[in-house]
């Protein structure tokens, strides 16, 4: 009797509050742009996933948190020197400023039922110590309590976390806005 109380007990507690579910692996690729006044180009490349989680109430994505490793941010369409600039660059005061902001948080605060099949996920991202409201579409599938996501590409204002290029450089403007993708497994 004790033993079947218990197992009740795990099972409302689990239905209650949900499971949480590690990320095994992760890919978040980004896309930085600059305009100038005789070209147009852009940068992309990766950042790490630390550790994440996400929770589950029955085969629903409820929530999650996610620490990005902004030490590795990584320029993926440079080789050689120009990619060694361009990282530490993406690392130093001008941007990221890794050295006082190693980690950004993104939190998942709700997922709700979107247009043709996906999700809308909104949460906070926290970057250079400032917190802002983020939301984008992404296709989920959980199956068997494994959790396969990728989110569609979207955009987020550099501004907002202060993610600002320091340069007196009249002729170069670089596009406030970042693009994403997001794909993550969680068992």
């Amino acid at each position: 009797m004790t033993k079947n109380l218990a197992l009740l007990f795990v099972l409302v507690v689990g239905l209650a509050f949900g499971q949480t579910k590690k990320v095994a692996s992760s890919d978040v690729h980004w896309w930085g742009y600059k305009l100038a006044k005789t070209e147009a180009s852009s940068h992309d490349g990766t950042v790490n996933v630390k550790s994440g989680s996400v929770v589950l109430k029955g085969n629903q994505l409820v929530g999650g948190t996610f620490v990005l490793d902004m030490t590795s941010i990584n320029a993926t369409d440079l080789q050689g020197e120009y990619q060694q600039k361009l990282n530490g660059h993406l690392k130093n005061g001008d941007f990221f400023e890794v050295d006082k902001f190693p980690t950004a948080t993104f939190k998942i605060t709700s997922v709700k039922k979107g247009a043709n099949g996906k999700s809308v996920v909104s949460g906070t991202l926290t970057a250079k110590g400032k917190t802002n409201a983020v939301s984008f579409p992404a296709t989920i599938s959980v199956n068997k309590g494994a959790v396969e996501f990728t989110s569609d590409k979207f955009s987020i204002d550099r501004q907002k976390w202060g993610i600002a290029y320091q340069s007196t450089m009249k002729d170069v403007v670089i596009k406030d806005d970042i693009d994403l993708v997001v794909k993550f497994t969680a068992n």
